[in-house]
Parts: structure tokens; C-alpha cells; sequence
């Protein structure tokens, strides 16, 4: 296999991810937050590190911000769209210094689309319609964004997952930016990838696939289509070699604490519990389940990241926890 910038994924056990999103995202205690900065002032830090480190996971991937405020300044969003949107306090930052004095790696999540931020940021950026296609002036602007964020991220980024990269992604824009401050920095770009059945490269030159999964277990998925999903081989055409495989699969809450995941667009296997007040989602499968597909895909030199619940206050479930902890010590 060719060197992939995300190597490290097939050498470490598997990864986290939270979908840390004000003010989408609920508390724990007390009143939803809706202000980005009391929401990133709120957040405790030691907390959540002291939970990432018990998992024993070796790469974390946490969101800049999707659909909402940014968990992090950025000057050139500001001037852009005007201030208020990122926060004073560099939560994603703060993140990753701690992250890398644990010895792991760190990745940021955006999504690409600004059709996703409220009106007036769409404003901002002169987005003229709802669509999937990302118009190439804004794709200018927006890239200006991440680079601020790359440069000075620097080597404390180890990669990003990009959403939303239906069409009209310019490779050459977006890499680069991507890779300001560190030019082994792995990078992924998202289109639906394993839940639409699809293993294909969305963008050249990405380093991972994207990995999008709803669902560990066989089950009828989006159109209408059965097949047995996050196993490698069910899924061609293969990536080319110096893109990592890699699978990015919700084990408790669906992507976020409190959403529901039996819509009848995804034609659940699983019935959605809601959580008792205060309280995390509960595992959805078994710690055998969980090693299987870490096995399946380290088989084909490849990588799992688990997609777990968090609060607002940055906290997350003790059973997940717990859960993580028992397959890192059978892997």
C-alpha cells in the first residue's frame, strides 16, 4: 500500500468523535446555551479530556462548528460575515494541545457547504441559493477561513473531515488549505460514503475515506438497498492505495445526544429510545460487535473512529466510556 497521510489511523486501536455543535447540542443540567460564548466559556475542559483518555482512543475528531457558532476565532470569517459566529475562546485549539500532550492525534470537522449557516452569514458570503454546489467565489472565501484555522493550528492538526462535498469542490483550493502549517496533514472529504453504499474518492487527492455509517448491522439502508454494511469487501470499487479505509460509526447517540435516529428514511434496525433526563444514550451494541468491525477494517490496513454523545457541558456517556476502555484492552 502507498503511504497514506492518515497512516497513523491503521496503526493505532480506533478514534473518537463528538458532534459538539451550539446550540444544537443539549446540556447535561440547567438550560440549553445558546450563545457561543457562554457555551465554549461553559465548557469543561478536564472533564472531557479526562473522559477521551479513559476511552483509550487514539485520535479524536471534534467540529469546529456545523450549522452554527464556531468553537474557535477566526479573523477571516469575521470580516466576511461580520462578528459573532466564533467564539472568544479557542475551545478547538485548547483541544488540541491537550490531545497531543496525551501522545494521540487530533482532527477538526467542518462542513463545506455555507448553504448550511444561518441567513446572514449566507449573506455575508454572498450565497445566493440553497444547493448542494459550493459556488467557486465562495469556495475562495470559505478555504481563506480554514487556512486561518490551519496556520495556526499547525502541527497540533493532524487532519480534517470536511462535510458536505456533494459537487463542484475544487481539490487544489481546498488541499491546500487544508495542509497550511502542516503538509502531512490527512484529510477527508464526506458525500454519504458508507451509508449510501458508496466507497468511492470524492475528492483527488483526499488521504481517508470519509467512512459515513449509520448503522453497525445489517439493515435495509437509504433507496431501498440491503447489503451487509462495514465489511471492506462489500464495498467497490476499492479506494486507490494511498487513501486509507475508514469508517465513521454512531454507537450511542445518533451523531448528536437526543436526536433520533428511526426516521423512515433510514430504515432503522434499531428502535430509538430517548435517554432519561441528565442521562447519556446507552451503548447500541456489544463490545464484540464493536472489535469486529476494528478487525475488519485493520484487516484491509484501514481505520474506525466510534461517534459518540456528548453534552454541552462536554461531557460524555460513562457506559460508552467504559465500553471504548474494554475493546482497547481486547485489541
Amino acid at each position: 500500500m502507498a503511504q497514506s497521510r492518515a497512516s497513523w489511523m491503521r496503526k493505532g486501536k480506533f478514534g473518537v468523535m463528538v458532534h459538539w455543535c451550539v446550540p444544537k447540542t443539549p446540556p447535561q443540567f440547567g438550560k440549553r446555551i445558546t450563545d457561543i460564548n457562554e457555551a465554549t466559556d461553559r465548557f469543561d475542559l478536564d472533564r472531557f479530556i479526562k473522559d477521551f483518555r479513559r476511552t483509550k482512543a487514539d485520535w479524536l475528531i471534534f467540529t469546529i462548528g456545523q450549522g452554527s457558532g464556531f468553537a474557535s476565532p477566526n479573523q477571516t470569517f469575521d470580516q466576511i460575515a461580520g462578528s459573532g459566529h466564533c467564539s472568544r475562546r479557542d475551545l478547538v485549539l485548547e483541544i488540541a494541545k491537550r490531545v497531543e500532550k496525551l501522545g494521540k492525534r487530533f482532527v477538526a470537522y467542518l462542513h463545506c457547504s455555507i448553504g448550511i449557516q444561518p441567513e446572514w452569514v449566507q449573506k455575508g458570503f454572498g450565497w445566493k441559493k440553497r444547493t448542494r454546489d459550493v459556488p467557486a467565489a465562495i469556495q475562495q472565501q470559505y478555504t481563506a477561513v480554514i487556512a486561518e484555522y490551519s496556520r495556526r493550528y499547525g502541527t497540533l492538526l493532524d487532519g480534517w473531515w470536511f462535510d458536505g462535498a456533494f459537487a463542484g469542490i475544487d481539490p487544489g483550493l481546498w488541499l491546500a488549505a487544508a495542509r497550511v502549517g502542516n503538509a502531512r496533514r490527512a484529510v477527508t472529504f464526506n458525500d454519504g460514503s458508507l451509508c449510501i453504499g458508496s466507497s468511492k474518492v470524492v475528492v483527488p487527492g483526499q488521504d481517508y475515506l470519509a467512512g459515513e455509517s449509520e448503522f453497525l448491522i445489517t439493515s435495509k439502508i437509504r433507496y431501498g438497498r440491503e447489503k451487509e454494511l462495514l465489511t471492506p469487501i462489500t464495498h467497490v470499487p476499492q479506494p486507490p492505495p494511498a487513501c486509507l479505509w475508514h469508517a465513521l460509526i454512531p454507537i450511542d447517540a445518533m451523531w448528536e445526544h437526543r436526536i433520533p435516529f428511526n426516521y423512515d428514511w433510514q430504515k432503522s434496525p434499531i428502535p430509538w429510545v430517548a435517554p432519561k433526563p441528565h442521562q447519556m444514550e446507552d451503548p447500541l451494541y456489544t463490545v464484540a460487535d464493536l472489535e469486529t468491525v476494528v478487525r475488519d477494517f485493520k484487516a484491509v490496513g484501514g481505520g474506525v473512529t466510534f461517534n459518540i454523545g456528548i453534552f454541552q457541558e462536554g461531557g460524555v456517556g460513562p457506559k460508552t466510556v467504559d465500553q471504548l476502555a474494554s475493546l482497547a484492552r481486547r485489541l
